[in-house]
């Protein structure tokens, strides 16, 4: 069975702005050309592949940065179908094992990994197999039917631009109602 992986590089995506600090706006839209070329070649799995990040004592990336990114991924278009692994060597921030908790709040499938091959057992085990079959039978052509109108003569003229007239009923008066302390046979 073969896979259909996008490999997504830190370098690929993270920009640093002129005092080489992180920069949120840039990385972001560094990451929706990467997300919108996986959508766009119909690719459900992505590996983010951060082990080139060597953190320092302070974390590169802020809370606010992680909800960035992980919201750029639903506004190009990835749904709960695609799967993302993220791969680290170290994490002593433990931001991104926060990217991958935060984007499963948003109802994604995501899962941090220290090791390649478990990130990539873990993607293949969601590729979608398709017996040949099923294939076959998906990408055979249809025929569509196609109805021919009824002859002009036989149905109604209405006049191009106007829709029928459909007349609601209006509810009536209510009946009058006798109170329940008057006998029937007493007169007053």
């Amino acid at each position: 069975m073969s896979l259909k992986l996008q490999i997504i590089r830190l370098h690929e995506f993270i920009r640093l702005g002129p005092s080489g600090k992180f920069d949120p706006k840039g990385s972001k839209a560094g990451l929706a050309l990467l997300a919108a070329a996986c959508l766009k070649r119909g690719i459900l799995q992505a590996l983010l592949d951060l082990r080139a990040l060597r953190p320092g004592p302070e974390p590169v990336f802020s809370p606010d940065d992680l909800v960035s990114l992980v919201s750029t991924f639903r506004e190009i278009g990835f749904t709960s179908r695609h799967r993302l692994a993220v791969l680290y060597v170290i994490d002593p921030h433990e931001r991104a094992r926060m990217f991958a908790s935060i984007a499963r709040l948003r109802g994604w499938t995501v899962k941090a990994f220290e090791d390649f091959e478990q990130a990539v057992a873990w993607l293949s085990d969601a590729a979608p197999a398709q017996p040949e079959a099923q294939a076959a039978l998906s990408t055979r052509k249809r025929r569509v039917p196609v109805r021919k109108l009824k002859d002009k003569q036989s149905s109604p003229t209405v006049p191009a631009g106007s829709q029928p007239i459909r007349k609601i009923p209006q509810p009536g008066p209510k009946p009058a109602r006798i109170p329940a302390t008057q006998s029937k046979g007493a007169t007053c």
